[in-house]
């Protein structure tokens, strides 16, 4: 039979509403087709197809718009013998092997020496995604959707997995095989909730010490990292759940794998770099969730030091910061777009490099424009070249500062007037230090040394000229440019608000250094006030009558004392148990943020006209503040 002449497909209008017929087998679908041939010599496409003028498909004719089609139709509206059926979501096995059960089994297997038991458990558990979750999802039929609880039982994972170590090696490898089906089984579609509570439970697994585990690993952590972003949000919140101490072990895990992939003991144990070149990525990008629930956890799990790869030190950082500088964030894999990974002396050899290109590249531009202009050439427009008088060392220096804006990006040079000698650095650090002694010295009343957490603080006397605070936050700012270390001593959330924004905003009228401020930053300054204002948080008795206090506070300003209220009317709001949280709110950034602003703003673009460059900048706005802030701090000042 030719291929034109083989039958439509039956129409629904022909099909059957009664009794649901075997379906025809192909030889019996053959000897009907021979024998309707032999009885009418009947093509079988006039017979279904109802039209006699027609033989085969190619001799169909056009659709016009004069011709009226049939109705789509609904598969609602289908005889449930021809519809399809869709399918269901699978069905978790109820488990119900307890804590205490699995501990009586291991206790009888080591006694005994009959892993059997234990072997099938472990066999069936980690099979597949379904029975992981079968295993140590608290209620099967529950479905855990939230970001607050993962519904994992806790308790009974860290049993199984402390114990599997102690297990025969067949049993170890037994549960490496089933992750190995599970990470290969073929998703479609996003993933599910349970498949999340999955590689939250597989990430735990502690077999992932051992290098010969590494392979695996790196795909568990590769689809991971892959996830979308709604996933790994889940994961954060999920994550800052663990115990502290497994939380550590799973970042030091992680740590340990970056480092072992980039400087192998036994180079012959992994896979070559050029094959596998995705695994440090992958680790990177899960590590960073780790990150994420560590910044989000108040207060933090463990330090954000610990988070520091200190390997990273003896590779080519530089070249990962020009690989960062050439193609950003895409998706060329860099180490600087993960900065919490990067110690401090990395991020300050960074800005150190990236300073000296500035100089560079400043030095570069004058002497072009110069000969553009065919004018004779000076060395001295290679430097920013700062001479003031001793006896006048303030003013020349504002005067200098401010006339030479324009050069404050090149290698700064000091000379003072009347003294011979040429700079090769000390003149600089003296001309910081005899500055710094000047404007920090309590006569001079621009900052409050703070006795108790031993600070400087900015004062909140009011003037009308602001252009000392520039100065100061130039001189920062040329500290950091030129690698100067200062013994100035700022509480950390001084250099957050230096951060905030990181970039200068366009909008002149844009508010900046405007950090939310907490207790904890004020404990840094002001101790005494930050335990008493804990202690009117925690007051159990009568708060209004006892403290006798309203939502307007006194502060002295050179001599005098005024009062300001935190919010209008504020004198006549009295602080009860209801608003004290509000007060304490309101409280802290009048004293960190409101009554300093004018001086801290003249401070923040003074520092910002110097230190605009792409590595400070960058660096800190893809890390933790409290992380970039210590960076800031370690270049700049002595801490």
């Amino acid at each position: 039979m030719d291929r034109e002449r083989l039958p439509p497909i039956y129409s629904s209008a022909g099909l059957g509403r009664g009794a649901k017929q075997p379906f025809p087998t192909l030889g019996t679908f053959l000897s009907t087709l021979s024998h309707r041939r032999d009885a009418g010599g009947r093509g079988l496409g006039s017979t279904f197809m109802g039209t006699s003028g027609i033989r085969h498909g190619g001799e169909l004719p056009p659709i016009s718009c004069g011709v009226r089609q049939k109705q789509r139709v609904s598969i609602d509206t289908l005889p449930p013998e021809v519809r399809a059926p869709f399918p269901s979501e699978p069905i978790i096995p109820l488990r119900t092997k307890t804590s205490r059960e699995f501990l009586e089994d291991m206790e009888r297997a080591i006694q005994s020496s009959d892993w059997r038991e234990v072997r099938d458990f472990y066999l069936t558990t980690f099979d597949s995604f379904i029975e992981i979750n079968a295993a140590f999802k608290r209620e099967a039929n529950t479905s855990f959707n939230t970001t607050e609880d993962s519904g994992v039982n806790a308790k009974f994972l860290n049993v199984v997995y402390d114990a599997l170590l102690n297990t025969p090696q067949d049993i170890q490898k037994s549960v490496l095989k089933g992750i190995i089906n599970s990470l290969l089984r073929e998703w479609k579609g996003p993933r599910t909730k349970d498949d999340l509570r999955a590689y939250f439970i597989l990430v735990q697994n502690p077999q992932y010490s051992s290098t010969s585990t590494f392979v695996i690993f790196a795909h568990l952590l590769r689809q991971i990292s892959a996830l979308c972003e709604a996933d790994h949000h889940f994961l954060v919140h999920w994550l800052k759940k663990l115990s502290p101490r497994r939380f550590r072990t799973l970042v030091e895990r992680l740590l340990q794998f970056i480092s072992t992939r980039l400087f192998p003991a036994e180079p012959d144990d992994l896979p070559p770099l050029s094959k596998c070149s995705w695994w440090i990525p992958s680790a990177t990008k899960v590590l960073s969730l780790f990150n994420a629930a560590n910044s989000v956890s108040s207060p933090p799990i463990m330090p954000f030091t610990d988070f520091y790869n200190i390997t990273l030190e003896h590779m080519d950082f530089m070249e990962e910061y020009r690989t960062w500088q050439n193609y950003g964030n895409s998706s060329r894999f860099s180490f600087c777009q993960f900065p919490f990974i990067l110690s401090a002396v990395v991020k300050k050899a960074i800005i150190q490099k990236d300073s000296e290109q500035q100089m560079i590249s400043q030095a570069r531009l004058s002497l072009v424009t110069k000969v553009c202009r065919r004018q004779r050439v000076d060395m001295n427009l290679l430097f920013l070249n700062i001479k003031v008088r001793r006896a006048q060392l303030l003013s020349d220096s504002l005067d200098e500062l401010t006339r030479k804006r324009c050069d404050l990006k090149k290698k700064l040079r000091v000379t003072f007037v009347g003294e011979a000698g040429l700079d090769m650095g000390g003149l600089t650090k003296e001309w910081f230090l005899l500055l710094v002694r000047q404007i920090f010295h309590t006569d001079y009343g621009m900052f409050t040394y703070m006795k108790d957490s031993h600070c400087h603080w900015f004062s909140s006397w009011k003037c009308d000229n602001y252009s000392e605070f520039t100065l100061v936050g130039t001189l920062m700012g040329l500290a950091v440019y030129n690698c100067i270390a200062l013994d100035i001593h700022f509480p950390l959330y001084c250099y957050r608000k230096l951060l905030a924004p990181p970039t200068v905003p366009c909008d002149q009228n844009t508010l900046v250094g405007m950090a939310t401020p907490t207790l904890d930053d004020l404990q840094q300054i002001m101790p005494d006030l930050s335990r008493g204002l804990s202690e009117l948080l925690s007051y159990e008795g009568n708060v209004e009558e006892d403290f006798y206090i309203s939502f307007q506070v006194s502060q002295e300003e050179m001599g005098v004392v005024k009062s300001y209220n935190l919010k209008p009317g504020g004198d006549k709001i009295p602080v009860t148990k209801h608003n004290r949280k509000e007060f304490v709110q309101l409280y802290v950034d009048f004293l960190l943020n409101k009554s300093i602003y004018k001086q801290f703003a003249a401070f923040y673009h003074g520092f910002h006209s110097v230190c605009a460059s792409d590595a400070l900048m960058e660096l800190s706005t893809q890390c933790v503040l409290v992380d970039d802030v210590t960076v800031l701090a370690s270049v700049t000042f002595l801490l």
